[in-house]
């Protein structure tokens, strides 16, 4: 079974897999951080994550979506490959405002509990609309605040939520209740129950 093949699999085999590569190349740190640069947040291993977007695809193909959002970076190749079989844009709210976001700019503050710091977040006005039905796609949920500012952004536009898709949440911090008390349901592929001695232990996924 090579990962190059996981675009055949079903959606079981790939969560397991997702699961195996997080125990293989996953390194914990301290008592609540994951670092997963080999596959997912730096080095991109394009073959799971298009199988893990093929996933998100299938579980959102009757919700009618019209536009794939995340935020950038780490989001956005699970997004791309969720975009692309679901054949619609993707969309990646910018951390930095550039001189050619000159108008109709949409913007957020998100903060990040892994980097303490404060971010704006934007998207372009025009490549969101009441009309939209939206897939959020991250790769991390932990305490929620990105998902919740891009549900800020969308709600902005007027545009709704059909759902979220999380390639891994950390299970034992507060993110989904926050976003489910939103209202929005929260689709995870790898859910994290604790950290102990090192050792990533799983709770039981969404699909």
């Amino acid at each position: 079974m090579t990962v190059g093949h996981l675009f055949l699999f079903e959606e079981r085999t790939v969560m397991k897999l997702l699961e195996e590569r997080i125990r293989q190349d996953g390194q914990v740190l301290g008592t609540d951080i994951l670092k997963v640069d080999s596959f997912l947040t730096h080095q991109v291993d394009y073959a799971l994550m298009q199988a893990i977007g093929q996933v998100f695809a299938k579980a959102y193909a009757q919700a009618g979506i019209t536009k794939v959002v995340t935020i950038e970076a780490s989001g956005i190749a699970p997004a791309l490959y969720t975009a692309q079989a679901l054949d619609v844009p993707m969309i990646f709210a910018k951390k930095a405002k550039n001189v050619t976001m000159n108008e109709g700019i949409l913007t957020t503050e998100v903060y990040s509990f892994t980097k303490k710091v404060t971010s704006t977040v934007s998207i372009a006005s025009k490549f969101l609309s009441q009309e939209d039905r939206v897939l959020i796609i991250d790769d991390f949920l932990a305490n929620g605040q990105a998902a919740k500012g891009l549900l800020d952004i969308i709600g902005q536009a007027g545009a709704s939520v059909a759902g979220i898709g999380i390639v891994i949440e950390k299970a034992f911090q507060p993110g989904r209740q926050l976003l489910e008390e939103a209202g929005v349901p929260v689709t995870s592929l790898a859910r994290i129950q604790a950290f102990q001695e090192g050792q990533v232990i799983f709770a039981e996924a969404d699909i």
